[in-house]
């Protein structure tokens, strides 16, 4: 039986018009009184208009296009791709209209905004960017997912792992990016270069493009023939630091690794923005690139060919991977085989790397 406004209300103690005004936003509502409600519309999986939803199999104009980082160029070049995928339509007039939605990397955001867009009845939901590693997390997620779905919302992950649904339902399609095996040969080309004591500038912890990319760089580390010192494993997670995918974090942590090892030779960033801020750090303590410490970065956003040196880095064909996710969500392409599709990326090697310089004592 399908929860009603009564329903929030009794559970909430107050009035059905004061769960109608906290719900809409129209009116002031006392802080507290606001919370309950809120907490009373979480605990029964409210959703408005659900009564009409089960009346009317049909489904809005409106895609849904959650991303990260709205000002991120990676972002911006998948959600533009996107975009002008649902927008134009198989026929004049037959596009439908895209809304991004910027989470700012907030989990409760992001399940926010999967709520806000099951009550329109969107088409399509495309969810981009790394996914938050949390049990939790990815049960509200999962069971949104689920509902939207069953409503007759397409959904797409663009640049996210594949999600298992626990019912044995049809999990989403999802196009995903080879993070572990472009970051395992970017390390394996600066090891091939003659680089042994390499720090690494990570990105948030419970992120799972984080992990992925971590991954592919202990893996290229792990079978180095010549690793440095009796522990390899304590030694590379002593020249990793974690931070944010942005240019502050990476001109921090670059620091911090030449605090923790003066003798580094090079740094691999998350990504290539972190890996202007790690350039950043490095000219300003007088380093050369790459004749002191080789600098690379990951995903080959525009700007990486442009900056001095050109950054080597990783690349992801990101508006290759966008148009996919829009044509799977509009219909217009079949779901790949077992519902995933991986996008493999290539080492652009430019001019940010070289063999580490002969020091003398």
């Amino acid at each position: 039986m399908a929860v009603t406004l009564a329903d929030v209300a009794a559970r909430a103690g107050v009035s059905s018009a004061t769960v109608s005004r906290v719900l809409n936003g129209n009116y002031p509502v006392a802080g507290g009184t606001r919370e309950r409600v809120r907490r009373a519309v979480a605990e029964l999986d409210y959703v408005v208009n659900g009564q009409a939803r089960a009346l009317a199999a049909a489904t809005s104009d409106l895609v849904g296009v959650l991303v990260n980082d709205v000002a991120d160029p990676f972002f911006g070049l998948i959600a533009s791709a996107v975009q002008a995928e649902i927008s134009a339509g198989a026929e004049p007039g037959g596009g439908k209209l895209a809304v991004v939605c910027n989470t700012g990397g907030s989990p409760e955001a992001e399940l926010t905004y999967l709520t806000l867009l099951e009550r329109q009845r969107a088409a399509g939901v495309v969810l981009t960017g790394s996914a938050v590693e949390s049990a939790e997390h990815t049960a509200a997620v999962t069971a949104r997912l689920i509902r939207l779905a069953a409503s007759g919302t397409r959904i797409v992950l663009c640049g996210r792992p594949p999600l298992t649904l626990p019912d044995g339902g049809i999990a989403p399609a999802t196009v995903a990016f080879d993070n572990r095996g472009g970051a395992r040969r970017l390390t394996e080309h600066l090891l091939s270069l003659g680089h042994r004591r390499i720090g690494y500038v990570s990105g948030p912890v419970e992120r799972s493009t984080t992990r992925h990319r971590l991954e592919g760089h202990r893996a290229a580390l792990a079978v180095s023939d010549r690793p440095l010192g009796p522990d390899p494993e304590a030694h590379a997670e002593r020249l990793t630091v974690h931070g944010t995918y942005d240019r502050a974090s990476g001109y921090d942590a670059a620091l911090e690794l030449l605090r923790r090892d003066p003798e580094l030779t090079a740094i691999v960033a998350a990504n290539d923005t972190v890996a202007l801020g790690v350039c950043a750090a490095l000219r300003d303590r007088g380093l050369g690139i790459p004749g002191d410490v080789s600098v690379a970065g990951f995903d080959d956003l525009p700007f990486s060919a442009d900056v001095s040196p050109a950054l080597t880095t990783v690349r992801i064909p990101l508006q290759e991977a966008g148009a996919r996710a829009g044509k799977l969500v509009m219909g217009r392409l079949a779901p790949p085989p077992g519902g995933v599709a991986t996008v493999g990326t290539e080492l652009m090697v430019r001019g940010s790397t070289a063999p580490p310089a002969v020091r003398t004592a």
